[in-house]
């Protein structure tokens, strides 16, 4: 009896289980072909950038690699991404949120990217501040090489006369202007408060017998920021307030709070305004360490995005052991 009991409930866990799988499976194959779209995106306009710096010599240069396949193939193989689909974690949609929005801003679809960081606001917290790379991802443009790069172009062919080189540096002169299209920005502020109006509204209704969008600020974003819960994790905030006096600890929840926003966002703004996606890359990278709950799919997604810049990994000297020191870090971290 207990067996005859037991087998309908365990063949439709089982069946729960299968169909929950398939949509992570889904959700991680959809990020990876978005990936390679962003990496084809970037990969063109490194050739473009490159050109008049006179460092590419034709626009079929071997010497460029496919940053998009790479990125799509490091977050399919990543061991984190399988563990997170094995373990039937959440993390897969969060991470197929935040790409959407990266997606929607390289692609120039205002409306795709207001969704893509609503939603993953929605789903985690600390993918708010995202709204700042996709700022100037939609207002400068894609990634290029700092200003002065081009500057430094200009002035060198100015120096040697010549009417050719006259002649590029005056087709350079918009380049190195870097315009910022508020119209734009303007119309990607629009549809944040659209797409934040609906999933509110919708939250509402479907949690109107369960105390509301008060109640659910409470157990979803209250809980993050109050960090109740002090089970060991792969994070650092348990150990510090495990550890902590009680009468310390509003003020410590103030310092780790505002420790992501006052330390790594003003300056990576201010640094890699010209380097969006990269920034968006550093951004994800900083808050999956110190998260208060991270978990192996937020290590999955950062690991795969910093496959997007490869081709600037392979300019850089002492590339191999800058790898190995990242992948150490990372792992370390977790």
């Amino acid at each position: 009896m207990a067996l005859h009991c037991y087998s309908p409930f365990s063949v439709l866990s089982q069946f729960r289980g299968s169909k929950g799988n398939r949509v992570i499976i889904c959700a991680d194959l959809l990020s990876a072909l978005l990936l390679r779209a962003i990496g084809q995106k970037l990969q063109k306009s490194y050739r473009m950038n490159l050109r008049p710096l006179g460092v590419l010599r034709s626009s079929q240069d071997r010497g460029i690699l496919p940053c998009g396949d790479i990125a799509a193939l490091v977050y399919l193989w990543n061991p984190f991404t399988i563990l997170s689909c094995v373990g039937l974690s959440t993390s897969p949609i969060e991470n197929l949120a935040v790409i959407v929005s990266l997606y929607g801003a390289v692609t120039r679809r205002v409306p795709l990217a207001a969704f893509g960081l609503i939603m993953a606001t929605h789903l985690s917290l600390y993918s708010a501040p995202l709204v700042f790379p996709l700022i100037f991802l939609l207002g400068y443009g894609l990634d290029a090489p700092p200003i002065k790069k081009f500057l430094q172009t200009r002035h060198g062919g100015v120096e040697t006369g010549s009417t050719s080189d006259v002649s590029k540096q005056e087709k350079l002169t918009p380049t190195t202007q870097l315009p910022f299209s508020w119209r734009t920005v303007l119309h990607f502020v629009f549809w944040v408060l659209v797409w934040s109006s609906y999933v509110l509204v919708l939250c509402s209704l479907s949690l109107k017998q369960y105390g509301g969008l008060e109640e659910m600020f409470k157990r979803t974003y209250g809980f993050i920021l109050r960090i109740e819960d002090l089970s060991p994790n792969i994070g650092v905030f348990w150990y510090f307030f495990a550890e902590a006096f009680e009468f310390s600890r509003n003020y410590l929840l103030i310092i780790f709070n505002l420790y992501i926003l006052l330390t790594s966002i003003p300056s990576l703004m201010f640094r890699l305004k010209h380097r969006p996606c990269f920034l968006a890359f550093a951004y994800l990278a900083f808050t999956s360490i110190l998260k208060s709950y991270p978990s192996v799919g937020d290590a999955a997604l950062y690991l795969s995005l910093w496959a997007l810049f490869v081709n600037e990994l392979t300019d850089m000297e002492y590339s191999f052991f800058i790898f190995c020191g990242y992948i150490g870090f990372s792992l370390s971290a977790l």
